[in-house]
């Protein structure tokens, strides 16, 4: 039985919240937001052209299964919750280290020895927390990242396979990531990938390891 080998190159969309790699400096003004630029319209989908008959090499592109399927977008979905929940996280973290810093430069100079050199104790260890708590945050997304990675090429390898079995196919190339430079469009198989995947049963979610593990 002939076997398929399908080399993936999985990148979950996970929006626009990032982790700082490092605390601003609590003294620091919060700089202005960025203007937001025009959400572009969304582009026309490409027709879906007839395969052609006795053809043995398709392609599909992965990142629009990823983009397109109910799993992917789910996954996506997930990624994005669990980021938001650590920004927020971080978010707190960062306002109260900047309130410990705000109370030393605006009070500092009239306390006494004691309680100063203790304030300020107290705004390093919130900073050190700051930066080890991003740096968990970060690790806890892209850990979820890779299991979802991994579930998916599970999960879309029989579903590529079964629909190049079905159009009698000798080779199924990964659209960009294989190096392809021009095909003809009417080669691509990936809205049949898409539909075949949302056909299959869905897979349970991926719990997240514990830390440490």
């Amino acid at each position: 039985m002939r076997r398929m080998v399908v080399a993936l190159g999985l990148v979950i969309v996970t929006g626009t919240a990032s982790f700082a790699q490092a605390p601003a400096p609590a003294t620091a003004k919060p700089a202005a937001p960025a203007a937001q630029a025009p959400t572009p319209a969304p582009a026309a989908a490409a027709p879906v052209l007839p395969f052609p008959e006795g053809a043995k090499i398709a392609f599909v592109v992965l990142q629009r299964v990823v983009a397109e399927s109910a799993e992917g977008k789910l996954a996506s979905a997930r990624v994005q919750a669990l980021q938001q929940k650590k920004v927020a996280e971080l978010n707190e973290r960062q306002k109260a280290a900047q309130g410990l810093q705000e109370k030393l430069d605006k009070s500092g100079a009239v306390m006494s020895e004691a309680a100063r050199a203790d304030l300020t104790k107290q705004v390093e260890r919130a900073n050190v927390d700051l930066q080890r708590a991003t740096q968990d945050a970060q690790a806890e997304v892209q850990e979820l990242q890779q299991q979802l990675q991994e579930e998916f090429q599970r999960r879309i390898a029989p579903i590529i396979e079964a629909v190049g079995k079905e159009k009698g196919l000798h080779y199924i190339f990964n659209g960009p990531d294989s190096g392809l430079v021009w095909a003809d469009a009417s080669l691509d198989i990936t809205n049949d990938v898409v539909k075949k995947f949302d056909q299959a049963k869905p897979s349970a979610p991926a719990a997240a390891k514990p830390q440490g593990q």
